[in-house]
């Protein structure tokens, strides 16, 4: 197996991970904020000082972090609004849905060349996604739709970011520390919002630190991992390949935790999507 393919396999067993200790917690907790708490107490440090001191400096690579930091915070406050009026098994999939962006971006601005089988990857593994967000339709289905939409887009902006700044990220320590500056700044934005919001700077709950730490751990290196792996492969394909976290979230959600409404229209959509990465894989 490629270093990739390790890194990203890696990488979607951390993502699965943090949402199954994320979906106990009462939503008055706000799970995330404490998650990047502890990331950001544990790892952000020491992965800043190896940004600081491995990263090769420049005015673009500085350029490129503020984006990829703007566009990041833009996708966590975006994605919470969504959550507001639907499910996360509506929002989620189609806020998944960037690679397809990904790809539409690096083609026409940045001249990547794609090959037919990975569009036709890409685009079968999308149709699956929103397959499975049409599977569970509640809630302000069209508010939310906007939000998701938009989360999408954020996604692929700091994506592009990342792909074009690891060049300068010669460590996973330097990589880990673009992590810390995109999550530092969410982390900033989720506060402001929910002061804002409800007037408070902290969460009126706080979950077991026996979830949230790990699960902050797992948000941070996920995030690392994928970063890591664009160094070998495309942007688009690095996305598109962790959405294999959400088909196995949703084969834990029907056969582990007994979640069984419109189970048959999710297993379509969850086969529709490991076949658009199965494609996606033999055109790497």
């Amino acid at each position: 197996m490629s270093t990739a393919a390790l890194a990203l396999t890696a990488a979607v067993l951390m993502h699965v991970a943090w949402n199954m200790l994320a979906r106990a917690s009462h939503p008055d907790s706000r799970f995330l904020w404490w998650a990047l708490v502890g990331y950001l107490v544990i790892l952000g440090p020491w992965s800043l000082y190896a940004l600081v001191a491995e990263a090769h400096w420049s005015y673009y690579l500085a350029g490129l972090l503020l984006v990829s930091a703007l566009a990041n915070s833009l996708y966590f406050l975006v994605l919470g609004a969504a959550y507001r009026h639907a499910p996360v098994a509506l929002v989620y999939p189609i806020a998944r849905s960037s690679p397809l962006l990904i790809a539409v971006w690096s083609s026409l601005l940045f001249g990547e060349v794609i090959v037919a089988a990975g569009w036709i990857g890409i685009l079968i593994s999308v149709a699956g996604l929103l397959l499975l967000a049409v599977s569970a339709k509640h809630g302000d289905n069209r508010q939310a739709l906007v939000w998701s939409v938009v989360a999408a887009f954020a996604t692929s902006i700091y994506s592009l970011s990342n792909k074009f700044a690891v060049a300068s990220l010669p460590t996973y320590g330097a990589q880990l520390g673009l992590v810390s500056v995109d999550l530092t700044a969410s982390f900033i934005a989720l506060s402001l919002e929910q002061r804002l919001r409800l007037g408070r700077w902290r969460p009126p709950a706080m979950p077991p630190i026996s979830r949230w730490l790990p699960a902050g751990l797992c948000i941070g290196n996920a995030y690392g991992l994928v970063i890591f792996a664009m160094q070998y492969i495309s942007a688009a394909y690095a996305v598109a390949f962790t959405n294999a976290g959400i088909v196995l979230a949703g084969l834990l959600s029907i056969f582990a935790f007994g979640e069984r409404e419109r189970w048959g229209t999710r297993l379509v959509a969850i086969a529709v999507i490991t076949c658009g990465l199965v494609v996606l894989a033999f055109s790497a």
